[in-house]
């Protein structure tokens, strides 16, 4: 009797590990296509197109710029400092993908942990302090830029996402 339920469980155990993995590949999907809706969203920005994401600008160092390998925790990093970048644009631009980024992190932390990565809490960025002056000083400049930027580092983050990235 008591192998008759084991027999049952042990038959269903492949089942039940299939569906404990359907719910990651979802995840997985919906970033993909989070990150293809906000490159969308960015590229509709028609002044967004006119600087290169690898061109240097003096004085928007701490806009980072395009990674070759990214760790899931370099990939929130990074959106983090892009998402508080934005949010103190007063540009009506930028409030729709400010808050994509937002969710997009809350699946990267899905499928970090998933793989039982721990990301570490993102605390205030210190290389934005003088945010407030730079913004006063080129506001359109930074727009442009930081755009420009968080689209290639999207595109690249695309990529990683295909190559099931390290924690």
């Amino acid at each position: 009797m008591h192998c008759g339920r084991l027999c049952q469980f042990l038959w269903l155990w492949p089942y039940l590990s299939y569906v404990q993995a359907v719910p990651i590949r979802k995840v997985q999907d919906d970033t993909k296509t989070l990150i293809k809706t906000i490159v969308t969203r960015i590229h509709d920005i028609s002044h967004t197109q006119s600087v290169s994401s690898k061109q240097r600008v003096t004085g928007l160092d701490f806009i980072p710029g395009l990674h070759p390998v990214l760790s899931l925790s370099k990939m929130d990093q990074t959106l983090a400092i892009y998402q508080q970048i934005l949010t103190n644009l007063p540009s009506q631009n930028v409030m729709q993908i400010s808050n994509d980024l937002e969710n997009l992190r809350d699946l990267l932390r899905l499928l970090a942990s998933s793989k039982s990565c721990p990301l570490p809490q993102t605390r205030g960025l210190e290389t934005l302090e003088s945010l407030d002056g730079v913004l006063e000083a080129s506001l359109y400049s930074t727009e442009v830029v930081a755009l420009s930027r968080l689209q290639g580092s999207l595109q690249g983050m695309l990529q990683q996402l295909d190559l099931s990235p390290r924690c």
